[in-house]
């Protein structure tokens, strides 16, 4: 009999074949999530309990979701439903802090008011520049010569919460999107759980709108 951990994996590998809306942006979040993840030396975290019930959590949730959907459902109605349980699960495994990556969807305000000052994103450009979609091919196409990552506090409005990190990289001549992608990328990895540690070690202070890490201005790396 398959293990959880083997049903899991084969459900997210047929889920992704899928090609609607409701489960796409889930299933990348929960990938790139569970990748972030930090676990013991030679662990995996597919492997850790409390991921292994939200992983299944999720995809019950987005399955009964599409159902709904392709039933006739009002998607509003499908999202609040969704996001309730995904609250439920988070608050039964006391969980403390969320961090979001490639979700690709708006949460609702009502979501992230019970997440407010723990819930974190990771955004492909240096904010305010590039809110949304497709950020790398607009650094190109407006001859943008920095571009970089940002991670910040979630709030009701997309991509404008408080900054914790930024790291930037060079637009160089000739760029294309994928090379820029991946540039971009190696910085995600380094300042996503660097942002985390100082929110979960409580060196992150919200004052007027801005964060404050050990009482002074976020900065901008290179």
């Amino acid at each position: 009999m398959p293990s959880l951990k083997e049903r899991i994996d084969a459900d997210l590998k047929d889920a992704m074949r899928s090609k609607d809306e409701l489960g796409t942006s889930v299933l990348r979040m929960l990938k790139s999530a569970v990748k972030y993840k930090e676990v013991e030396p030679g662990g995996h975290a597919l492997e850790d309990p409390g991921v292994l019930a939200v992983v299944q959590t999720l995809i019950k949730q987005r399955r009964e979701s599409v159902e709904q959907f392709r039933a006739g459902g009002r998607p509003e109605l499908v999202r609040e439903a969704f996001e309730r349980a995904l609250q439920d699960e988070l608050q039964t495994h006391e969980i403390q802090l969320a961090c979001l990556a490639g979700f690709l969807r708006l949460l609702t305000p009502w979501f992230v008011r019970q997440w407010d000052g723990r819930l974190l994103n990771i955004h492909p450009a240096l904010l305010p520049a590039f809110k949304g979609l497709d950020t790398h091919a607009r650094a190109i196409a407006t001859g943008a010569t920095q571009h970089g990552a940002t991670v910040h506090f979630v709030v009701p409005e997309m991509d404008s919460g408080p900054i914790i990190a930024q790291a930037a990289v060079a637009v160089q001549s000739g760029d294309t999107e994928a090379a820029l992608a991946a540039r971009v990328l190696e910085v995600e990895h380094r300042i996503y759980p660097q942002a985390l540690r100082w929110v979960a070690e409580g060196r992150v202070r919200i004052a007027d709108g801005r964060c404050l890490i050990d009482g002074q201005p976020a900065a901008t790396f290179s």
